[in-house]
């Protein structure tokens, strides 16, 4: 088994400090509700079989109010239907969805979870002190298109990996890392939660853990493993997503830090100059090992 890293003590006490700056976090009891139900069978990779062991929606409730009158939530939700999920079919960004982005941007560069990470960066030299050229270095890592697969055009970029989700040549759940997005899609059925995804022979999750691993269907195709952080602000996901991609040029760059009461091991893949894939894994929570 491959030797797990050590914790990495600088970036877990920065996380925790975009953890507690978070105001627009959703609390679980409170701004939301889920309900786990059963532990998803194993399905093998590329199969589109699997056992439904929920037979309800993982989303009991979400408070839309928040979503919609929270400009960081509002300006988000508004760029999840801006792309071409399946991977080969070029993307085309209008000037419309271009002022979309900006948007988007300045809504998260206002927040304190993003000036806290800009000054984090700036002190590294891993982003300029002024916050016009950071806003012009963060389009391009998540905005910027490039194409999956050879030969084909531009079909893709980070932000619709990992926070709207892709399919691959209509096989294959690629991304879709983000809980807006997985409620959204669930609400309008297009998402099918199949069950929880829990550690072997260690015990279910807490329906108010803020990190899950789930299985899900979408667009008829599974997804046997999906992480996503629950409740978070995208600002939160966007923040630590990039730290991490800025602090190497590594293909896959994995970070172990401690966020709360949860052990994370934090994972970006770069696609040369841009986001490939980011998502978070648990590996234990209130001390209790998951592995």
């Amino acid at each position: 088994m491959a030797q797990r890293q050590p914790l990495n003590h600088e970036l877990s006490k920065l996380f925790n400090k975009l953890w507690d700056a978070d105001v627009n976090r959703f609390l679980p009891g409170k701004d939301y509700s889920i309900s786990l139900q059963g532990k998803a069978d194993f399905v093998p990779r590329g199969s589109n079989v699997s056992r439904d062991s929920a037979s309800e929606p993982l989303f009991c409730s979400v408070n839309e109010g928040r979503l919609k009158n929270t400009e960081t939530y509002s300006t988000f939700s508004s760029l999840l239907d801006n792309y071409e999920t399946s991977t080969g079919v070029a993307e085309l960004v209008t000037p419309q969805e271009m002022a979309e982005n900006n948007h988007f941007l300045d809504a998260v560069l206002g927040t304190e979870v993003m000036k806290l990470t800009h000054q984090y960066l700036v002190k590294k030299n891993w982003a300029k002190p002024d916050l016009k050229d950071f806003k012009s270095q963060l389009y391009v890592i998540w905005f910027h298109l490039y194409s999956r697969e050879r030969g084909k055009g531009p079909d893709s970029c980070g932000f619709e990996h990992v926070f709207v989700g892709e399919t691959k040549r209509g096989h294959e759940i690629l991304g879709l890392h983000n809980w807006v997005q997985f409620y959204l899609q669930e609400k309008l059925k297009h998402i099918d939660y199949k069950g929880y995804v829990a550690r072997k022979n260690k015990s279910r999750p807490d329906e108010d853990d803020q990190v899950l691993s789930l299985q899900f269907s979408w667009k008829g195709h599974v997804k046997p493993v999906g992480s996503i952080f629950i409740g978070v602000s995208p600002e939160f996901e966007f923040a630590l997503y990039t730290i991490i991609f800025l602090q190497s040029n590594e293909k896959v760059t994995r970070q172990r830090v401690r966020i709360e009461e949860y052990e994370l091991e934090i994972v970006v893949y770069r696609h040369g100059l841009y986001i490939g894939t980011a998502y978070p894994i648990l590996l234990s929570s209130n001390n209790e090992d998951l592995f």
